[in-house]
């Protein structure tokens, strides 16, 4: 058999749990990046627009549609305070019609695909309530409207494949299951393990639900899983194969990953950290090397590996880094950060190709810092 690349245990086995059902060579179908967000199609009932969305009615009435930009519906209870925000972004204006309910009033046609931070699937306003108010950016006033209401596409969902695992040697629970012609092959997960055997991460976890003889040894099956977690992304495996001697010794190895990987970096960093070591004394001294901090994610990449060494993790955003400041994840406040190279973070920082949530700056990490109790030192 191959080296092993995955471990395959019961769904619900702790870390202590050494029971092993399987040893797999390799996986099929095993990555998968959550689709780009749907857009579609609303209408905005009862409107009473104002601003950029009154100024774009008459060309889209011309055109066939118009851009508006992102448009915040802001949830209002009986008294016409706000209760929540729900936010549709790239919205393009298609047509409007007089509202059946009330003639002073429009129908609007947009399309448009739901921001990412929505609190929840669908805006709902409470009994009794006037409906939403409308706002664009940095709460600009667009007017209002009484109802929302999605219209349906009829497209389906996509279908995702279940997941094949290759040259598996069954064992224990696995193995008894096979030899009894059993059906039910139970819920498993999946571990990536490193050329050691040791664990890397959590990969997906979901149903066995068949199995044949594998082509890869005697002996030896392959199973399909039917995955209910989420699939690793694709930048994973850019990841797992960086931490498959062990955790990395040598400084600054997440900088060989992309960006995306760079964010899965984060989480690998993240399931290594150790809890149970002591932080170090206040007062101390980390380095943090600028050199390679091109934007958000390698800044905290090469933060959790100043203060914890190579492939250390301290914290993956702001309020995660506010969590590591509070202790237990290696530093203990107050301590100072001398940040080398600081001149390319400053030029980096918060800059990409057009996003709709800006990253944090420079000056706005640097600010955060300070604020926190940590005396940075530019060098």
């Amino acid at each position: 058999m191959r080296r092993p690349k995955y471990v395959l245990k019961a769904y619900d086995a702790d870390e202590e749990d050494d029971e092993t059902w399987a040893l797999c060579a390799d996986a099929e179908n095993l990555f998968g990046d959550p689709p780009a967000p749907a857009r579609g199609t609303y209408e905005l009932i009862g409107c009473a627009p104002g601003g950029k969305l009154s100024e774009v009615l008459p060309r889209a009435r011309a055109d066939g549609s118009a851009p508006l930009g992102t448009l915040a519906l802001e949830i209002l209870d009986k008294q016409g305070e706000r209760v929540e925000e729900w936010s549709l972004e790239d919205v393009r204006v298609l047509g409007d019609h007089p509202c059946a309910r009330d003639l002073s009033l429009r129908d609007i046609t947009i399309e448009a695909r739901e921001a990412p931070h929505n609190p929840f699937d669908y805006p709902q306003c409470p009994p009794l309530s006037p409906g939403y108010r409308l706002l664009g950016r940095e709460d600009v006033p667009w007017g209002s409207c009484r109802d929302l209401a999605h219209v349906p596409e009829g497209q389906p969902d996509p279908v995702e494949p279940p997941v094949r695992l290759f040259g598996c040697s069954p064992r224990g629970a696995l193995r008894t299951a096979l030899d009894a012609g059993e059906e039910d092959l139970g819920h498993a997960k999946l571990i990536r393990l490193d050329a050691a055997g040791r664990p890397v991460q959590s990969a997906v976890e979901g149903e066995l639900v068949a199995w044949i003889p594998s082509a890869r040894g005697r002996g030896l099956v392959d199973l399909t899983l039917e995955p209910w977690s989420e699939r690793p992304p694709t930048a994973a495996e850019e990841v797992w194969e960086l931490w498959d001697t062990g955790r990395p010794t040598e400084p600054g190895r997440w900088a060989r990953c992309g960006a995306e990987s760079r964010r899965h970096w984060l989480h690998t960093a993240r399931e290594h950290h150790r809890p149970d070591r002591p932080d170090a004394e206040p007062g101390a001294t980390y380095h943090l090397e600028g050199r390679r901090i091109i934007d958000e994610p390698g800044f905290f990449c090469a933060l959790g590996e100043g203060v914890n060494g190579p492939g250390g993790y301290f914290g993956s955003n702001l309020d995660a880094l506010a969590d590591c400041l509070r202790g237990r994840w290696g530093a203990r406040r107050p301590f100072t950060l001398v940040w080398h190279d600081a001149e390319i973070a400053r030029t980096c920082l918060g800059l990409v190709p057009r996003t709709d949530h800006r990253p944090w700056t420079f000056e706005e990490l640097l600010a955060f810092l300070v604020e926190e109790g940590v005396d940075v030192r530019l060098v």
